[in-house]
């Protein structure tokens, strides 16, 4: 009944601020291993890896309050990631002045995650869950997006009664009080944003919630999503593809978006793959490819400010934002040498 997320923000500096770890619990290697690898004993060898990289940012940091409140932005993490593993990216959007909500879904599709039940400090852990043998991937992974994006909703509600005053128990217990994003937040300017199966969360998102002003879908996994849906999308989306992810089905279901809101846009980054908009594409070039088996030619920082910039100024245009995020307006219409609206596709690389 509760809900997992990791807080981005805006906070003060401060001296000797402790960074979090990336990976945060030594049972995440495991699910890792077993959705990316194949092979759970892998775990310690990613522990090994990977397990002391730091996320640079101040953990529990001091919130640098602002009088007109800040924009909310729910993200959704892609299918076998967990909340921790895009802070690339939520890390950017803080800095330009959002509080971002990075969720961890409860859904058997993390590649692991826990909940604590009502017995003080037991946990139980939910493992990934592939398609029971027997069963349709549409109909299982349908019923994963439809909980994803209600779970994007009851973390809108969560805020609005912390926005509201409202006293919300933390079994967690950590040092980070709540209550200052009382009077903090503007929600009449939130979005939903995601990756991958998180992408098309966000699309459903819109459907389920009125409050969400629009959508930002980070190379979106279109497929769970059913037919009937499609008319009932009422607000703008920005894709913002991978060259070497999608399909032409995929594409064509975001045209059939985009044919029916003209705000809607459909953009390609040439030269990225799809965990291009992931934190995994700052590891060294052996480890990745040893992880995923190829990369992009694009720099992944290149890669993410490009991402960034073409995400700030879509939510600059539909949350009525004041910043001058508009300076990007170009690449919403897919201009610049690495950014074109559209991009035809090799089905060879697929």
């Amino acid at each position: 009944q509760g809900l997992f997320l990791r807080l981005f923000y805006p906070c003060l500096p401060r001296a000797g601020a402790t960074e979090p770890l990336w990976i945060p619990r030594s049972e995440y290697f495991g699910g890792l291993a077993d959705v990316t690898l194949g092979r759970r004993w892998c775990s310690a060898l990613l522990s090994i890896a990977i397990g002391s990289c730091k996320v640079p940012v101040s953990w529990n940091g001091p919130f640098k309050p602002r009088s007109s409140g800040y924009p909310l932005i729910i993200f959704s993490h892609g299918l076998g990631a967990f909340r921790t593993l895009y802070s690339s990216i939520c890390t950017e959007l803080a800095s330009w002045g959002f509080v971002v909500a990075a969720l961890e879904h409860r859904d058997h599709s993390a590649a692991t995650t826990y909940f604590c039940t009502a017995e003080a400090g037991t946990e139980e852990w939910i493992p990934f869950q592939r398609v029971p043998q027997g069963q349709k991937e549409f109909y299982f992974r349908n019923k994963q997006v439809h909980q994803r994006a209600q779970e994007c909703v009851r973390a809108l509600r969560l805020f609005q009664g912390i926005a509201g005053g409202g006293s919300v128990p933390n079994t967690l217990h950590q040092d980070w009080d709540l209550s200052v994003l009382k009077d903090s937040l503007d929600l009449t300017k939130v979005a939903v944003m995601g990756h991958s199966f998180g992408g098309v969360t966000a699309v459903l998102a819109l459907v389920k919630e009125p409050s969400f002003r629009c959508a930002v879908a980070l190379d979106a996994w279109m497929f769970p999503l059913e037919n009937v849906l499609y008319p009932e999308v009422p607000k703008p989306v920005l894709f913002i593809n991978t060259e070497k992810f999608q399909t032409p089905e995929s594409v064509a279901k975001m045209k059939r978006l985009s044919s029916r809101n003209s705000q809607t846009r459909i953009v390609t980054v040439l030269g990225t793959v799809h965990e291009d908009q992931t934190d995994f594409a700052f590891l060294p070039g052996k480890l990745f490819s040893r992880i995923f088996g190829r990369r992009g030619t694009l720099d992944p920082h290149k890669a993410l400010a490009i991402t960034s910039r073409a995400a700030l100024a879509f939510l600059q245009r539909h949350l009525k934002l004041e910043e001058e995020f508009g300076q990007w307006d170009e690449l919403l219409e897919g201009v610049g040498e690495s950014v074109v609206p559209d991009a035809p596709f090799c089905r060879s690389q697929l």
